[in-house]
Formats: structure tokens, sequence, C-alpha cells
């Protein structure tokens, strides 16, 4: 399937914007641990290259599609891919313009166009290589933002969608990471536009969030949650955890919680399996 590359520059495009949302740091070399692969992505019609991680559990497993926060690179990653193996699923940890070992430099524009290529690129190379579970798109943070816009331009790729610290509203974002914008043309709809793009989305949806998230309060994933337009979704939120704690926090629930959202989305996860679970538990003890 062919899906439309978005070229014009978003309005978000300003330097004193981008400073706020992006933060790339540079990659400090090593190989990815055994079990992972480092992929680069050739972005077309600009030369600039992207170098993603994807780790592996399976080739029956489902797979991840993730977008970091914006202090973050894919090596940040390792071990908490290792919570993820270890759960059965494969994860592909995409990034950004100028972040790790990528080339050039982070734009809102740029990472609307490139997350369209980075999931054709992932799709190719499962088949490929004999891949074939189910896929998922997950953002954290500002990564949200990439997986609604890219699930909601893609609905067809995807089984479900998974969303972690997510905003939904660009200019008091902006606010509370210190930038003020002055511009009164520059509405929502000209910034990430998450709350009308989740609306669009039926696929099955989980929200998890911070209860003490102190950068994207848990109100604005609420917001998220009350527009979606899933006709599954989940809403989890983790007492104590802030933006930058909520996988220390949550510790094992956090990815068993992704694990079951994703067996109930695939089927793995019924009532029937579940009686037949508890039923074989039963008889062991007997």
């Amino acid at each position: 399937m062919v899906h439309t590359v978005i070229t014009s520059p978003s309005k978000l495009d300003r330097p004193e914007i981008a400073d706020v949302l992006f933060h790339p740091r540079k990659s400090e070399g090593g190989s990815p641990p055994a079990s992972a692969e480092d992929l680069h992505i050739e972005l077309s019609g600009n030369g600039l290259r992207l170098s993603c991680r994807l780790h592996l559990a399976d080739r029956e497993a489902p797979v991840i599609l993730h977008f970091h926060g914006n202090g973050e690179i894919v090596d940040d990653y390792d071990d908490i891919a290792r919570d993820f193996t270890a759960c059965g699923i494969n994860i592909f940890f995409a990034t950004y313009r100028g972040y790790g070992n990528s080339t050039g430099s982070p734009t809102v524009s740029g990472l609307f166009n490139d997350n369209i290529q980075i999931s054709a690129y992932l799709r190719d190379y499962l088949a490929a290589k004999g891949y074939s579970g189910a896929l998922f798109a997950m953002g954290r943070s500002l990564g949200a933002a990439s997986a609604i816009d890219l699930v909601s331009r893609c609905p067809d790729d995807f089984k479900g969608l998974i969303l972690d610290s997510s905003f939904a509203d660009t200019l008091p974002l902006l606010a509370r990471l210190g930038c003020m914008v002055r511009d009164e043309s520059l509405t929502e709809s000209d910034g990430f536009n998450n709350l009308d793009k989740i609306r669009t989305i039926t696929l099955p949806t989980m929200i998890i969030h911070g209860a003490r998230d102190q950068i994207i309060p848990v109100a604005e994933a609420e917001k998220l949650q009350a527009e979606s337009g899933a006709r599954s979704k989940q809403f989890h939120v983790v007492p104590g955890a802030d933006h930058n704690s909520l996988i220390t926090v949550g510790g094992t629930l956090y990815f068993e919680t992704i694990k079951n959202f994703i067996d109930t989305v695939t089927g793995k996860n019924t009532w029937r399996l579940r009686r037949k679970t508890y039923r074989q538990k039963r008889n062991s003890y007997e």
C-alpha cells in the first residue's frame, strides 16, 4: 500500500519551537545487544539516514514499532527491550533525524514524513525475514505524536495503538516546556493535532500514564482517551509515577499490561483461554 508523504513544512518548524521539542543526542557507539540489530533507513529525496534498532524474540511474535521521547535515543532502550522480548514481543525502536547515529536535524515536518518511510521499511524487512506477528504502533511522550499520526494515516497496517505519557494539546505543551508562542495565528490545528487524529482511529488503543507526570499532566491522557474513536480502548494510570519514572515505578506490570493488551487484540487472551488455563492449573493441584 502506498501512503501519502507530507512535503510541506509545518508551522511548528521554527527554531524557538524546535529548541524545546527536540533534544537530540549522539550515540556513544558500541554494538547492539546480541539479540538486536541496527537497521539504517535511507530516507527518500534528501540523502538522510535514520539509524534504528530491532530487538527480536520470535518469528511469530507480535511486533511493536516504537517512537521514543524527545531526549532519548535507541541505545537508551537496550535494557527495557529485554523485558519486552522476555514477554514474547519483538520491538523496533525508531528514531528521528539527528538522534543517535542518524543524520540531519529534527523538525516536526520531518517527523511526519519519516514515520511513513520507517513503517514501510519495517514491514518490508519483517516480511523478507519471515516474521509474521501482528504489528502495533507505540509512542512515548513526543513519540506519541508520531504513532498517532502514523496510525491515523495507515490504519490497515496495524492491529493497535499504544500510547505512553502522551499529550493531547500542542500549545499548552509548548508553554509547559518554556516556549510561549506569541503568534496568534498559530492554533491547535497547526500543531500536532493529536485530538483530531485520534478521533479517526478505530483500532484498539491503550493509553498508559503516570499519575504524577509533571511535564504532561494525566488530564492530557484523559482527553485522548475520551476522544479516541477506538471501539476497544484501555486506560491505565500508574500511581506515583512521573514523566520519567513510569517504567521504573510500573515495573513488571508495565510490560505485562502491554502484553495483555496485545494478547487480547490478537485473540490470545480470551475468556475461553483464561478458563482453560485456570482449569489446567486447578487440575495440577488436585
